[in-house]
């Protein structure tokens, strides 16, 4: 294992970063690119020994960096922020290899999300006011105090974007952090905390520690010095770890999967309708958030899917540092097997088969086909479970009340995309649809400020805004007698 790796002409550690010092395992990981499944470094492989080192690091750098107030971490975290715009290129060309994902969308958005996280979070805690009142002769105040060590495992399918919303709010209330990328797209995170050392942040307020899940983050979580968890993955992964987390009653908080509807009424402005829904095979799929049941009412249903069908046939499928690219690979052969193994039981349970279903002829390796199902049953696992790839569904509804019957009928909640042009419905289904986050007629829009989660098998509890320090931080009441 060598101390650098040299990733698109930028050199990144494969090591853990552990009390402001790059920390080597005895044994390594390959992480191998999707695009072209080529093998990038041998990344650090933790275990037990490295969780504890980096919590012990965390725990001795929690006093001080608690002590600095909002304003002196806040100090830190702009230069963060500031370092990460000005290596914007440079970052969005290393995740762009580790992950597959768009070159496009990572210099656009994904890296000046990742710098937005840190300076919107930085600037809240500095804004925030604790809620201050009388009663019955007393006065009251609502604190909210650091919690101590924040365990932070991200995803791979947008690493330093979903990185940075757990580390900004973590660190901007007071806390010290591990952070567990994904085996999967290791690199981004080891740059960030070359960012975090430029940034001056003392050592051990951030530590970063490479590995499998099964291994590192599981030995992370099960610690008893840990404070808060924050998870974004599956909920199989999840309740392993609210499992451990339960032995020592350490609050979680977690984003999970999602099977979310995408209702389309006939009121709807179509043209905007269908652009939005072929939009949901972004990232090949592997985007939570996806609305990858489409839902139809049954007097648009035919128009709808002849225009979809021809909009996808538009999107081109390749290289995702071409910028003609719409669609980049899967991320491994491992999440192609279990992409392939959906289809495949889909179209065993009577499922039909409308585009897609295989590995491009012409690309090969891991770039799926955009897939889209008919004829479907509400029970089939097709329907009924998260498959997280450029796969979706495709029903037809006859009532407002059906829709809203197929939306809800899964074990999931967390988003749920409408398109129609009535506004009492509007009001209605942002009522009646299980969702963490519903959208009326647009797609992904995000801001900070509000709280983002999951119903449901989709998560525990909610995070942006207030909510993120809720979480982050211990409420406190104090109370005093006034005379």
């Amino acid at each position: 294992m060598t101390a650098l790796a040299t990733i698109a002409g930028v050199a990144v550690s494969p090591l853990h970063f552990i009390a402001g010092e790059r920390v080597a395992s005895d044994r390594g990981f390959e992480d191998v690119s999707p695009i072209d499944e080529s093998v990038l470094a041998e990344i650090a492989r933790g275990g037990e020994a490295e969780a504890n080192a980096a919590i012990e690091a965390a725990r001795d750098a929690f006093p001080g960096w608690a002590a600095l107030g909002p304003a002196g971490r806040a100090e830190h975290l702009f230069r963060i922020a500031d370092l990460i715009e000005a290596r914007e290129e440079t970052l969005a060309q290393v995740e762009t290899l580790d992950n597959g994902s768009l070159l496009e969308a990572s210099r656009l958005r994904l890296m000046k999300r990742a710098a937005l996280n840190f300076r919107f979070f930085a600037q809240l805690a500095l804004d925030l006011e604790g809620r201050e009142w009388g009663a019955n002769g007393t006065h009251y105040r609502v604190r909210r105090d650091p919690a101590g060590i924040a365990v932070l495992i991200a995803p791979w399918n947008a690493p330093l974007m979903l990185e940075s919303w757990k580390c900004g709010p973590a660190l901007a209330a007071g806390n010290t952090a591990v952070l567990k990328p994904s085996e999967w797209s290791p690199l981004t995170a080891s740059l960030l905390a070359d960012i975090a050392d430029e940034a001056e942040l003392p050592p051990g307020v951030l530590n970063v520690v490479q590995g499998i899940g099964e291994e590192a983050g599981a030995a992370l979580v099960a610690h008893p010095g840990v404070d808060r968890i924050s998870f974004t993955g599956s909920v199989e992964t999840a309740q392993l770890i609210g499992a451990a987390a339960a032995r020592h009653l350490t609050p979680v908080s977690f984003e999970l999967g999602g099977k979310s509807p995408f209702l389309v009424f006939a009121d709807a402005d179509l043209d905007r309708a269908v652009e939005t829904a072929t939009y949901q095979y972004d990232n090949a799929g592997q985007v939570c958030l996806a609305g990858t049941r489409l839902l139809v009412e049954d007097a648009i249903a035919d128009e709808f899917t002849e225009r979809f069908l021809a909009g996808v046939a538009d999107r081109k499928l390749g290289d995702p540092r071409d910028p003609d690219t719409d669609i980049g690979p899967l991320i491994t052969r491992e999440h192609l097997a279990r992409v392939e193994g959906y289809v495949e039981r889909a179209l065993a349970d009577g499922a039909e088969l409308v585009i897609g279903g295989r590995i491009s002829p012409e690309l090969g390796g891991l770039y799926y086909e955009p897939t889209l199902f008919t004829g479907v049953r509400q029970e089939l696992e097709i329907v009924q479970r998260e498959v997280f790839g450029p796969v979706l569904t495709l029903q037809t509804f006859a009532s407002e009340d059906e829709g809203v019957e197929l939306a809800n009928g899964t074990e999931y909640g967390l988003a749920a995309t409408v398109f129609t042009g009535d506004e009492d419905r509007i009001e209605r289904l942002g009522a009646e649809l299980v969702a963490g986050t519903t959208w009326f007629n647009c797609f992904y829009a995000r801001d900070l400020g509000a709280p983002f989660g999951g119903a449901r098998k989709s998560g525990i509890g909610r995070e942006g805004g207030e909510w993120s320090f809720d979480f982050y931080a211990d409420v406190k009441t104090v109370a005093r007698k006034v005379d």
